[in-house]
């Protein structure tokens, strides 16, 4: 089965500097992806040039097999979703007009989106928990809830692959859970895709399908949790951030570092 999201030996980076070399993966349809690494080894880079915002030295993005590589800006927005690591500046608008935007790819020229769209936005708004904020200035919000309005956008853009780069940066450890719950709903249900850069390994232990490790612009390894034992998982981790342990709950796993005599 061709993968929904497939990344093929992409290099790419800043004007003549190279951050991303010879990257590939795949993130399948119903799966929630992790990019870890450490700050600087290219994360950002790579979601950005996945998502067309840097050009792709070498190497191609396809989306269900379709090549997304040179496709126009709107073209694109169709396929992917992108949300970045710190909310755009927009001053004079709404909340919901926020939201509102995500429809834009699939607006006709000097169309508006119609009342169906406008309530979908307003549910949308609803299910992150900010349904009385609709017709507050965004500007005015805190970073933390910004952030969840662009991701109310992303959703309602709909596209099949979502691209997030610490969504959860600015959330509170109520406003995390209930965030990466929801994405993780929203993939499985609606049969999308998603790859999440996070900082904290522990919640991509509980929350992702499937953990990519990078390291200095490369893509070191992979992890399934739910496939491995503890102890592999601990060692795949320690790559990227030293002595580690992975250790089982109830729940799933925890990270914690390795004792002085393990290390």
């Amino acid at each position: 089965m061709t993968p929904l999201l497939s990344v093929e030996h992409l290099t790419g980076g800043y004007g003549r500097r190279t951050v991303v070399r010879d990257v590939s993966f795949t993130v399948e349809r119903g799966e929630l992806c992790a990019l870890l690494g450490l700050n600087g080894c290219g994360k950002s880079t790579l979601l950005k040039s996945v998502c067309g915002l840097l050009p792709i030295r070498e190497g191609r993005c396809a989306v269900d097999g379709e090549d997304c590589t040179h496709l126009h800006e709107r073209q694109r927005a169709l396929r992917m979703a992108y949300i970045p690591q710190r909310a755009t500046p927009i001053a004079g608008r709404t909340v919901l007009d926020v939201v509102l935007m995500g429809f834009n790819a699939r607006l006709h020229l000097f169309e508006t989106p119609g009342r169906g769209r406008r309530q979908l936005a307003a549910e949308t708004l609803g299910q992150l928990g900010l349904a009385d904020m609709a017709e507050l200035d965004y500007a005015e919000l805190s970073e933390g809830q910004k952030q969840l309005v662009i991701l109310a956008r992303t959703l309602v853009q709909d596209a099949p692959v979502m691209l997030m780069d610490e969504p959860d940066s600015a959330l509170d450890f109520v406003n995390r859970n209930m965030v990466l719950e929801r994405i993780r709903s929203i993939l499985k249900s609606q049969n999308r895709g998603g790859l999440i850069t996070l900082h904290d390994p522990n919640f991509a232990l509980a929350y992702c399908d499937r953990l990519l490790l990078m390291k200095d612009g490369a893509i070191i390894g992979q992890v399934a949790p739910g496939e491995i034992a503890p102890e592999e998982i601990g060692a795949a981790l320690s790559l990227i951030y030293g002595p580690v342990r992975v250790l089982r709950h109830p729940g799933g796993f925890v990270m914690v570092r390795a004792a002085a005599e393990e290390r």
